[in-house]
């Protein structure tokens, strides 16, 4: 029977195993806070914001309770004991490595039905996790009502077989979900993040489970429960780190170097998937003279119109019609045989405007919303067609009359008579991507300074 530091914890090999895990974990925060911190990133009610924070939750339990249920610090107080059930059961399980699973899986879930299906995926994120998780609750459940575990939280050989087991079937799940989206184009190598997903957590399972069992099972060799434990908390700091690193979640933001200050073309979507002439203003462009007599469809047609128009919209608080125009004009561009990259820039102009709740939400009937939202054709070439009219009646009846009179289109006009060759300006106003749920989601614009406006719009 193992004795001393193997028995009771406090091995020097166990603090440091607990070293080890601390630094993972605040290398996991780091990976997860900064790149939002920087990019500045909003928080979203959709799942490109949840699915992450409950990817760092699950980690963080995975962790902690690896350190309470093997034993590895040694406690003054046996009171900790009495939760074995809760450590070894619960926490380790369905809150730990079956949620942190379970994330990843769901992701998948939306990829395929996103981009095989191409449309949305018939149950919310929200709805599916837990519906994944069901069996690690069962049998968490199952565990806690027969109550197999030892003084020493030992499951033994009965049980620590079907529990490794349902580790692996988890990982299987993953692979079924990603072999049915092998054959799509990604943009953004969401199939090769998550193969190495697989990949990473695969070996970590045989890695882990191998320590798993040598734990549970064979607890009369000292330096096998201590070198077990060791490797049970290091392969799951490591794999937490690596996994969440290379989340499919945030594609864009994750090709974003933190080290890069030039990220410009990355700033919009249309940029990041190659669209021509993606709306940006050229300082040796024609200067095309603007009639405001001409119908406001064929005005918005200049960019240079567009652009000051949009800062108008910006000033008044009002700009997401303008830039939901934008938006749909560069989606619009866009082959109708090229079916990837239209759902990646559907999707995108979807989480920014048309869910409830978006970062740009537009003033949309609940009819043409639900039209889009419920769609069953994300490379629809008419999908936002609905919409666009109704937008272009709210720029007409409030944007448009009171820009005329505005000091925006005095300094446009003062610009049109000053340079006929070309045109200096400040960058344009470009709405972000950080790749949302599912896989986009955007970046807030900051507000420009505010003016006066009649109407706002």
């Amino acid at each position: 029977m193992a004795s001393g530091c193997a028995l009771r914890g406090g091995c020097p090999s166990d603090y440091g195993a607990v070293v080890i895990a601390v630094i993972c974990f605040f290398v996991l925060l780091s990976r997860s806070v900064l790149p939002c911190l920087i990019h500045k990133a909003p928080r979203t009610n959709s799942s490109s914001f949840w699915i992450p924070v409950i990817q760092v939750f699950s980690s963080f339990n995975l962790l902690f309770s690896i350190v309470m249920s093997v034993n590895l610090l040694q406690f003054k107080s046996q009171h900790w004991r009495r939760y074995c059930y809760l450590w070894a059961v619960w926490v380790e399980g369905p809150l730990g490595f079956g949620l942190l699973m379970s994330c990843r899986i769901t992701q998948a879930f939306q990829l395929y039905f996103i981009f095989v299906k191409k449309r949305l995926p018939p149950v919310k994120s929200y709805v599916f996790l837990p519906l994944v998780l069901l069996p690690w609750i069962f049998g968490a459940a199952i565990i806690h009502a027969r109550k197999p575990l030892s003084e020493e939280c030992h499951l033994g050989l009965q049980w620590t077989f079907p529990v490794a087991g349902l580790h692996a079937l988890y990982v299987l799940a993953l692979v079924a979900f990603t072999r049915a989206i092998r054959h799509v184009e990604f943009r953004f190598d969401e199939l090769r993040d998550l193969w190495k997903g697989i990949l990473v957590s695969g070996a970590s399972v045989v890695i882990w489970v191998t320590a798993f069992v040598l734990n549970e099972i064979v607890t009369d060799i000292s330096w096998l429960q201590v070198a077990s434990r060791f490797v049970l908390l290091v392969t799951g700091g490591v794999l937490v780190v690596v996994f969440f690193s290379i989340s499919s979640n945030q594609p864009l933001l994750s090709q974003i170097s933190l080290k890069k200050k030039d990220n410009v073309e990355f700033q919009r979507m249309s940029l990041a998937l190659g669209i021509p002439d993606s709306g940006l203003l050229f300082r040796k462009e024609e200067f095309r003279p603007v009639d405001p007599s001409e119908p406001l469809d064929k005005l918005l047609l200049n960019k240079r119109f567009r652009q000051s128009l949009m800062e108008f919209a910006d000033s008044c608080y009002a700009g997401e019609t303008l830039h939901f125009y934008e938006e749909v004009y560069e989606h619009g561009k866009i082959p109708e045989g090229d079916s990837i990259r239209r759902i990646y820039m559907a999707r995108h102009i979807m989480e920014k405007f048309i869910v409830a709740g978006a970062e740009m939400e537009v003033n949309l009937s609940h009819k043409t919303r639900q039209e889009i939202l419920t769609t069953q054709d994300l490379t629809h070439p008419d999908l936002f067609k609905n919409a666009l009219n109704e937008v272009m009646q709210l720029i007409k009846t409030n944007l448009v009359r009171d820009y005329w009179s505005s000091i925006y289109f005095i300094k446009f006009k003062e610009e049109e008579t000053m340079d006929k060759e070309g045109w200096s300006f400040s960058p344009p106003r470009m709405s972000s991507v950080q790749g949302s749920d599912d896989p986009f989601y955007q970046e807030h614009m900051s507000k420009s300074p505010t003016s006066r406006c009649s109407s706002p719009g």
